[in-house]
């Protein structure tokens, strides 16, 4: 049985271990450094680093590597050894400073969004001292970030960074004005990780899986999630294992692995982890998704990450819970009368303000080839930013707006009718799952990122729109004393409600009506990523981020390039296994079958005269129809494909993906899986949903 309390944080270099290996002085800079961004002189690294090298090889480490977040949007390592050979033919372990601080991968390889030429090579690594270092098998590694010869950030982890930075600098501006000085207010986030395991033989004979993460075909099965019997089920055991090995790898690691259960959606799973500030939250949620691929393997089983695996169930999302505090002062907390609690109402307008103004940049920040799969679905929110403030927050901003008595409602007690039960004090908010920004209870819960990506996008762009609002606020106030604040700012929270109220939305996001509504409102509803992504590059979205310095104009316009060529590529790419799949694999096989189908009508009508067929017959008619279709989907696809690629410039292309090469790719998938259930199992050229998702 597990020592949680053993192993909780044994492979991370974390605060408990530094007050133990570093001098007093030293922990003490180092911890200014972490807390409050004082810089780091190398005389500091090189005490901190020898510490961490005894530390790592302690613990069986013999390499160390900068961990770093490059704009694919996964993790990179690059692992160098602790060795250094000496002249008398031994050999000793060293680590310097300077090796700690900064390292030099080759940059021109990764993502650059032209920031990078090929024969520009050079790129840096800098330690990221706020975020722990950690042992992953046998090498260090040292979370940093990752920019270019001529200091452009190449990374994820960069810019969000400055967000922190600068929504912690506008929060205090703001927290002065209640007397609440010389706090660091730092964003939090905690990430819900949905993912799929399916049995490792079923995925090896899936090459769209493989190659794709997704099914590109496949009919649906006979039995899926209309029963609602999976959510919370009994979890099996082969995935319990696996669970409880995630569990512990992720306990060593500090990950706080709080929740896991079956999701809706048969062999769909969920593990939520506990929030800690947001660089810290992204880089564990990476990890966690690592280790979740790896930890598959061991039990037979793939780890699936895909936001839409399967056609016509749930697709997978990482809800993204954020919130604002300092110390253990929740900033969205509303308190029992959030009426009365200025700072609160405050710092939710200001949220309010920055969701309405940067909607746009909030939906491309989640935007994918994936994504586009599970947006407006199966408890995915739709494409329209809104925001759900649940009854009684609504009610406060319709009176705040009005300018009629709020009269808070008194929290219900709940009987059950059941003595034995206990009685309990229900919520004054729902949930609503078809919302994409919903307030629960003292946090905002983002629904939107599909389960691949990095949430440093999103949160960057949430922490540099909420500065700004912030700004604002506190730019407004600045003439104010302490008699004429309250009164002003009560002015200020009312106006900047009723300019924003169109994005508060309390009802079902997925009817019709609302999509009606919302555009009556003037809200975007960008459907897919080619709409979603220009939006990054308009002059608002760059005076954003220049006005706060987390983006120059030149890393923002980088950045929308690596996007839509990530977006061409996918899709480049799932064509070609199409096209692979239903020339090489469903076609023989429907062939095949309908050969066998032939062959036994003319075997029994010459065995017996006269027979009836008809059947048969049909049968075989339905086949032909259905593989000539699937043929004439195939040509067109290649056609339009081929024009696809042809296209230079990569917005048009994009566009030309979405508009036409999809609805090809839609046409082709729909008649393979029109035959898939007429043609005999055993010719199927690959396993279906109903081997796929409930296997043993």
């Amino acid at each position: 049985m597990t020592n949680v309390s053993e192993i909780y944080g044994s492979e991370v270099f974390n605060d408990h271990v530094m007050q133990e290996r570093l001098p007093s002085e030293t922990y003490k800079t180092l911890s200014k450094t972490i807390k409050e961004g004082k810089p780091l002189d190398i005389d500091v690294a090189n005490v901190v680093a020898h510490a961490m090298k005894e530390w790592a090889i302690e613990h069986g480490a013999t390499h160390y590597t900068h961990w770093f977040q490059p704009l694919s949007g996964i993790t990179s390592e690059k692992h160098d050894s602790f060795l250094n050979p000496k002249s008398d033919g031994t050999a000793i372990m060293t680590f310097s400073g300077k090796e700690l601080i900064q390292g030099e991968p080759d940059a021109s390889s990764f993502p650059s969004g032209g920031l990078r030429a090929t024969f520009e090579a050079r790129g840096y690594t800098a330690w990221d001292p706020t975020s722990y270092a950690f042992i992953k098998a046998e090498v260090l590694c040292i979370p940093t970030a990752f920019c270019s010869y001529t200091g452009e950030a190449l990374d994820k982890k960069t810019p969000l960074l400055r967000s922190m930075r600068v929504v912690d600098e506008q929060a205090q501006r703001v927290l002065k004005f209640f007397g609440e000085e010389g706090h660091r207010v730092m964003t939090t986030v905690g990430s819900e990780q949905e993912y799929f395991l399916i049995s490792e033989k079923d995925y090896e004979k899936r090459p769209d899986l493989m190659w794709t993460g997704r099914t590109l075909f496949g009919a649906p099965p006979c039995k899926g999630q209309e029963l609602e019997e999976h959510y919370f089920g009994a979890i099996r055991p082969t995935v319990n294992n696996f669970m409880k090995e995630l569990d512990d790898d992720l306990w060593a690691l500090g990950i706080s692995a709080k929740t896991k259960h079956n999701e809706v959606a048969p062999a769909q799973h969920e593990l939520a982890p506990i929030f800690t500030n947001t660089n810290r939250a992204i880089d564990e949620n990476l990890l966690t998704m690592e280790k979740m691929r790896l930890n598959a393997t061991h039990h037979g089983l793939a780890c699936l990450q895909h936001e839409k695996p399967f056609e016509g169930i749930n697709g997978s999302g990482k809800h993204n819970n954020w919130s604002l505090s300092y110390d253990n002062v929740n900033l969205l907390d509303p308190g029992d009368t959030p009426m009365d609690n200025l700072r609160f109402l405050v710092f939710l307008t200001c949220v309010i303000e920055a969701v309405d103004e940067y909607q746009e940049l909030l939906r491309m920040s989640v935007a994918s080839a994936g994504n586009d799969h599970r947006l407006g679905a199966n408890e995915a929110p739709p494409a329209i930013i809104s925001i759900f403030l649940g009854d009684e927050l609504g009610a406060i901003v319709d009176a705040l707006i009005s300018g009629d008595e709020y009269h808070s409602a008194e929290r219900v007690s709940m009987d059950l009718g059941v003595a034995v039960l206990p009685k309990f004090l229900k919520d004054n908010t729902d949930r609503n799952r078809t919302s994409p920004f919903a307030f629960t209870g003292n946090k905002f819960e983002f629904r939107m990122p599909g389960s691949t990506v990095n949430l440093s996008d999103c949160n960057m762009i949430l922490n540099t729109a909420m500065a700004k609002s912030l700004k604002d606020f506190a730019d407004a106030m600045a003439d104010t004393t302490k008699e004429t604040f309250e009164k002003q700012a009560i002015k200020y929270i009312k106006k900047t409600l009723a300019d924003h109220q169109r994005i508060i939305f309390n009802g079902d996001g997925y009817s019709d009506e609302w999509t009606a509504e919302a555009e009556r409102r003037g809200l975007a509803n960008h459907k897919n990523t080619a709409e979603a992504l220009p939006c990054f590059v308009d002059k608002k979205s760059i005076d954003l981020f220049e006005e706060f310095g987390v983006l120059s104009e030149t890393e923002v316009r980088s950045r929308y390039e690596v996007k839509l060529d990530k977006y061409t590529k996918l899709l480049n790419i799932e064509c070609n296994v199409m096209i692979h799949m239903a020339r090489r694999m469903y076609l023989p096989a429907i062939g095949d079958y309908m050969a066998d189908v032939a062959n036994t009508i003319n075997s029994v009508k010459t065995a017996l005269s006269g027979v009836d067929m008809s059947e048969h017959e049909s049968v075989l008619n339905y086949l032909v129809k259905g593989n000539n279709a699937a043929a004439a989907c195939v040509r067109t696809l290649m056609k339009v494909h081929d024009e696809a690629e042809a296209i230079e410039d990569l917005q048009e292309q994009a566009n030309f993906y979405a508009d036409t090469v999809i609805p090809a790719m839609d046409a082709l998938r729909a008649e393979i899986d029109a035959l898939e259930p007429v043609v005999e199992s055993s010719y199927w050229p690959v396993p279906s949903y109903n081997d796929i998702l409930f296997y043993n």
